[in-house]
């Protein structure tokens, strides 16, 4: 087990997982309802229990992917689904996994890697290489200060440093206060689409 794997395990087998709402949260439910094609291979990375691939495969959706670094999730949402396609269940790092993808959905992911520019425009240039071309990239970022504490998860920043990063790689097609987060989110969060250079 490396050590990303091991620190991510201990969080889930010692129940620190504050970044867990227990269903898909309200944003990201309201653009899958508007998503028209249910034959797009998505992609969910750093998933943990994937309320997001739970209902977007109970919607008709099944070309869903779901990658975690952690077998505690995984195993958890097999047993919440088990006619879920094991295939499609995938134990990887991320900046490891091979595949293409047309939308891969943003959801606590980049707010958990260490908020040091080389890790976060790894990110941006791997999920560049994960999409097809037109591809998008969705979901939400944590609108909170950024700090200099390099452990405390999760990792935020503003709205000017999140498009400082994707600028070069996406086009920017929406980055904005989200007005639809859960309460408990409300007003710390943006809401992005990015669409593949």
């Amino acid at each position: 087990m490396n050590k990303i794997e091991n620190y991510w395990t201990n969080r889930y087998k010692d129940e620190k997982t504050g970044w867990d709402i227990g269903y898909v949260s309200t944003p990201l439910k309201t653009y899958f309802n508007q998503l028209e094609n249910k034959d797009v291979k998505i992609l969910i990375p750093g998933a943990g229990n994937a309320y997001e691939a739970e209902y977007l495969f109970n919607k008709g959706f099944k070309n869903v992917f779901v990658l975690d670094v952690s077998e505690i999730p995984l195993e958890n949402f097999k047993k919440r689904n088990p006619i879920f396609p094991e295939s499609q269940l995938i134990l990887d790092d991320f900046f490891s996994h091979k595949g293409q993808y047309d939308l891969i959905i943003e959801q606590t992911f980049f707010c958990s890697f260490p908020p040091l520019k080389e890790t976060r425009l790894a990110y941006v240039n791997k999920m560049q290489k994960l999409l097809k071309p037109n591809g998008k990239l969705v979901g939400l970022w944590f609108d909170i200060p950024l700090t200099n504490d390099l452990e405390k998860r999760p990792f935020g920043g503003d709205k000017n440093l999140y498009l400082s990063y994707f600028k070069s790689n996406f086009q920017i097609k929406l980055f904005d206060k989200c007005y639809n987060s859960i309460p408990q989110r409300s007003n710390s969060e943006f809401f992005g689409i990015f669409i593949k250079r």
